[in-house]
């Protein structure tokens, strides 16, 4: 089992930055490859970026565009996303989320193939 936590999120000046954490807990989190999905107000959740056990590999969702870089820290059982250059199309509610397996695979359902979710963080960008 593993419980998500994400702290951050606020209010920002388009071209501005945010750094995201989530902390997770349970002794599994090193071994599952995790993930931040955001929602934006009346629209569907949208893959933003995934990294796997042990950060060697990451992915990210093209509209990122090289402004954001996720991050975990193992040992802290912590996992990151630094946003630059962020814009107003950038808000949204974002959640942690953490898989079943040490490396990225999207599903291709709604779920983006995460299986544990944390209660999301807002993030919003004024123009």
């Amino acid at each position: 089992q593993v419980q998500l936590v994400e702290s951050g999120g606020g209010l920002v000046q388009a071209g501005g930055s945010l750094r995201l954490s989530c902390a997770a807990s349970g002794r599994t989190f090193s071994r599952y490859a995790m993930g931040w999905i955001r929602q934006a107000p009346g629209k569907e959740r949208e893959f933003v970026a995934a990294i796997s056990w042990t950060g060697g590999s990451t992915y990210y969702a093209d509209f990122v565009e090289g402004r954001f870089t996720i991050s975990r820290d193992n040992a802290k059982n912590t996992l990151y996303l630094q946003m630059n250059s962020l814009k107003p199309e950038d808000t949204a509610v974002y959640y942690c989320a953490a898989t079943q397996a040490p490396y990225y695979s999207n599903s291709g359902g709604p779920d983006y193939g995460m299986h544990y979710w944390g209660q999301g963080t807002q993030v919003t960008v004024s123009s």
